[in-house]
């Protein structure tokens, strides 16, 4: 059987910490960013962990 290729979508949107979780950026902040609160902004800027359901399907399209 043939070697599965990195899903290079799922490369570009995500990244793999040191103890193996998933990091991902948040999703809001292309425009329409004058009506948010600067709070709100902040907090855009950090990333976030994916949540555990999806966890495994993001790490096979990364580690294949």
């Amino acid at each position: 059987m043939p070697k599965l290729k990195t899903s290079k979508s799922a490369a570009k949107r995500f990244r793999l910490t040191g103890k193996g979780k998933v990091k991902r950026t948040r999703s809001g902040k292309s425009h329409l960013m004058v009506t948010f609160s600067g709070k709100r902004v902040s907090r855009l800027r950090k990333s976030a962990l994916v949540c555990k359901a999806e966890e495994k399907k993001i790490k096979r399209m990364l580690l294949a």
